[in-house]
């Protein structure tokens, strides 16, 4: 059950932190919208059954979570569970609107819609997508929820910032109930050239709901590019300088959508802290040591996705073994794959693959006391993220297709003595910052063995150079600068040339 506008934001009790208790308000200056809440359950505590909550990990947590707990703010987002209805609550000062889910709407909105259309589609379709009218339909029901939840409890001229592709339709939904509204919407994953994305059957729909924003942001100019040519191709909108000129059912124009790249980062201060932590330190090198303190040690941290690229990475490992270029005395490839999506087939068959490869490479090439690669699929907390990073001196990057790709950057900051070697896929939205990298082409496993083989050779002064002008990128583009760079832009005047 929804929560009327008239009443006040509720605490939630019970929480693994003491939430922060202040006066809450029904009507909030600033909102983000995403799929989900900044906050977890945690099913071990908590007076009434469902649990507490602790705050999300994650880059985009860490961005707005300060902006939330200074400013009269609020998130809505779905609070993981279906079928389940919770109120709305404070947790460590941030106001959060839970928006109610049922199973069917999961299985078909998200499941479905969001990660088996939209997600292989704007992913260059490596995987098929599928269209289904029920999706669709379940979709915009969904969609129309969370804008519902936004419309209850916007202040008058609000700031509202929608997060990623599965709420597409939000920004159309909110300028036609709340044309007071500054709209901002960020989409977290790439958007396809107009001849990928033409295949949508509903992509007039999708289009439309994306030009409801005043200030749409992407990863990287070519995705700005992509979403600008596809509403000249499909809503016949004229565009000028990244602008469209949204004109309403009279044909006046509403409103000017923007369209501009603002590359995501990650929490600088956190990695460092955590790289420079003594324990940390010492769990890297107990992971060499566990490891049989080989020479080289290659990294691949990934969910388990089928745009990450991780079978073209043991290809080419598996060469440079075969070749006798790479020794198993001599180098270990440890592959995280973190569990991803596992009641979708697809991804029951991915795991299946990856794992009968490494099967392979390790019957093949493993002695008594080495093991060519060593598969881990987990997820693991930070602070192991950071030990294995230390650890690693090749992290690899193999991305068939990728918005950014965070851990590149989280590796590059966690290499406080300026050592190491990133190979790079150049499809990812990373590669545009990090051009001291191994760049490389992973459908090329020839030139994907030689980076790897550059990177392991790399002389120590060479790598320093690299790696230094890498982290300097980082450190002064972190996730507060995006936030604050997009927010920024959102709030500009922007002058209307209807020449």
């Amino acid at each position: 059950m929804q929560e009327p506008a008239s009443e006040k934001l509720t605490t939630e009790q019970g929480t693994r932190s003491s939430p922060t208790k202040k006066p809450t308000a029904s009507k909030f200056e600033f909102m983000v919208v995403s799929n989900r809440l900044p906050v977890d359950r945690c099913n071990d505590d908590g007076d009434d059954g469902g649990g507490g909550w602790r705050r999300s990990p994650g880059g985009l947590v860490t961005a707005l979570a300060p902006m939330m707990t200074k400013s009269d703010g609020a998130w809505v987002g779905w609070h993981g569970a279906p079928d389940e209805t919770v109120r709305p609550f404070s947790h460590e000062g941030m106001d959060l609107v839970p928006v109610q889910l049922s199973s069917h709407e999961v299985e078909l909105y998200y499941e479905g819609f969001s990660n088996a259309t939209i997600w292989p589609l704007y992913h260059d379709v490596i995987a098929p997508p599928e269209f289904h009218r029920t999706w669709w339909d379940s979709y915009r029901a969904v969609n129309k929820k969370f804008a519902d939840a936004v419309i209850r409890h916007a202040a008058d001229g609000a700031t509202v910032w929608v997060q990623d592709y599965q709420l597409q339709l939000v920004p159309r939904l909110l300028r036609e109930a709340r044309p007071d509204l500054k709209i901002g919407f960020f989409n977290h994953i790439p958007f396809p050239p107009p001849e990928i994305f033409a295949q949508l059957p509903w992509r007039r729909d999708i289009i439309d709901g994306l030009l409801g924003a005043d200030l749409l942001g992407f990863q990287r100019p070519s995705d700005a590019g992509n979403f600008m040519r596809s509403a000249r191709r499909f809503l016949g909108a004229s565009v000028k300088q990244q602008q469209v000129h949204v004109k309403g059912p009279d044909g006046e124009v509403t409103h000017i959508a923007r369209a501009q790249a603002f590359p995501i980062s990650i929490d600088v201060d956190q990695i460092r802290e955590l790289a420079g932590r003594p324990d940390i330190i010492e769990r890297a090198k107990q992971i060499r040591k566990d490891l049989g303190d080989p020479k080289t040690i290659l990294l691949g941290v990934d969910r388990l996705d089928y745009t990450k690229g991780i079978g073209h990475r043991l290809k080419a490992f598996e060469e440079l073994l075969a070749d006798g270029q790479i020794k198993v005395e001599d180098a270990t490839l440890i592959q995280v794959a973190s569990p991803s999506r596992e009641r979708v087939e697809q991804y029951r068959l991915l795991r299946e693959e990856i794992e009968g490869t490494v099967g392979h490479i390790n019957g093949t090439y493993d002695t008594i006391q080495n093991t060519a690669v060593r598969y881990l699929h987990h997820s693991y907390p930070v602070e192991e993220m950071v030990a294995l990073y230390l650890a690693a001196d090749v992290m690899l990057v193999t991305a068939l297709r990728d918005g950014m790709n965070l851990v590149a950057k989280e590796y590059v900051t966690a290499r406080s003595d300026d050592d190491g070697a990133l190979v790079l896929s150049e499809f990812a939205g990373a590669a545009d910052q990090l051009k001291q990298a191994f760049l490389i082409n992973p459908h090329d496993i020839d030139g994907l063995k030689s980076a790897i083989l550059r990177a392991v050779n790399l002389p120590p002064k060479e790598a320093r150079r690299r790696m230094k002008l890498m982290r300097k990128q980082i450190l002064d583009h972190d996730v507060d600068y995006w936030s604050a760079a997009f927010l920024a832009a959102l709030e500009e005047k922007v002058v209307r040339d209807d020449s």
